[in-house]
């Protein structure tokens, strides 16, 4: 009897490490309700710290206009869905980030966009990928999610159903942007060099990912992730941020979006996994967030950032510096790029 178990809890810790597992039957946590938070992020590359103080405000000014929208939303209320997927259209429409307008090429000069979006509350889950003429693909992973019975709807698929549902389509074209158009350049020619077979997925240029995680006053709890993906990348290539699980994730425990090597937070399912050890070893966010961040993976892979049921707001990362920001119901607004 002891060994069946150990063997059930076993099965339960798994199930609970990968995808969209069901929540368990333990205590739920305290929640915020009444208050409110949420932080950003615009990815952990493409800036060098000695940019200018020019260059640094731009990205700034950048994270400001998405973090003061997040803000005047939550502050009248609204949900976490509905904020996190406005948040995230400001960071995709904004060229400084590699999704949306700005999104990275692949090689053969083209966008293929990913993007997921999850309501903490229900573990439903929705996304997108090698998506070429959606302007926004965080809005159709959001009606992947409401308006289907999928989780995943990817190139071609994808497109059709965006014909069904009726999102703002733009030409392929409109997500270039000459600074992108010059990473693809540079790495063609490396390529071309030293006849690798594969994107290097270390580089910095690939990682402006963007993404939100919210606590709205109803103590409800989501996260969205956006990506135009590695620059070069082949063979239709998918990285974390359409997997719920690996660059994306929330439940009733934390909202977490993830930036960086793709490749490695799949195969460490990094966002549920620092929801994992909260819920099934009583971590905090901040010593899950350390754990998964620092000690599983290495430095340079990227960084997460995170909001728990009380409100706690966390950045961690193992590069450089991160574009982030953070604002709560207290009146913290607060935008970083290295310190």
């Amino acid at each position: 009897m002891l060994h069946c178990l150990r063997s059930l809890v076993s099965l339960l810790i798994v199930a609970q490490l990968f995808g969209c597992a069901a929540p368990s039957r333990s205590e739920a946590p305290t929640s915020a309700t009444g208050t409110w938070a949420l932080a950003i992020h615009g990815g952990v590359g493409t800036l060098e710290r000695s940019a200018s103080a020019a260059e640094q405000q731009e990205y700034l000014d950048a994270l400001r206009a998405a973090l003061e929208e997040g803000r005047a939303r939550l502050a009248r209320g609204e949900s976490a869905l509905d904020v996190c997927e406005a948040v995230v259209r400001v960071l995709e429409d904004d060229p400084h980030f590699n999704a949306g307008r700005g999104a990275a090429f692949n090689e053969q000069g083209q966008h293929e966009l990913d993007a997921s979006i999850m309501d903490g509350s229900t573990l439903a889950c929705g996304a997108v990928a090698g998506v070429r003429t959606v302007k926004n693909p965080i809005s159709l992973a959001r009606l992947v999610m409401e308006r289907t019975s999928h989780v995943l709807l990817m190139g071609d698929g994808a497109e059709q159903f965006a014909s069904t549902v009726g999102v703002e389509r733009v030409e392929n074209a409109w997500f270039d942007t000459e600074p992108r158009r010059r990473m693809l350049d540079e790495v063609l020619r490396e390529r071309a060099a030293t006849s690798a077979t594969a994107p290097n997925t270390a580089r910095a240029s690939n990682y402006g990912t963007v993404g939100c995680v919210v606590l709205d006053r109803e103590g409800r709890l989501a996260a969205a992730t956006s990506t135009g993906g590695l620059t070069g990348k082949r063979w239709g290539r998918v990285g974390d941020s359409p997997i719920p699980g690996a660059g994306n994730y929330a439940d009733r425990y934390a909202a977490i979006s993830g930036t960086g090597t793709g490749e490695v937070f799949l195969r460490h399912q990094v966002a549920k996994s620092i929801a994992a050890r909260m819920e099934l070893a009583g971590e905090s966010l901040e010593r899950a967030a350390h754990e998964v961040v620092h000690e599983v993976m290495r430095p340079g892979d990227g960084g997460v950032i995170g909001v728990d049921s009380a409100g706690r707001l966390l950045a961690s990362y193992n590069t450089e510096g991160m574009y982030r920001g953070f604002a709560d119901a207290a009146g913290r607004f607060e935008l970083r790029i290295f310190e």
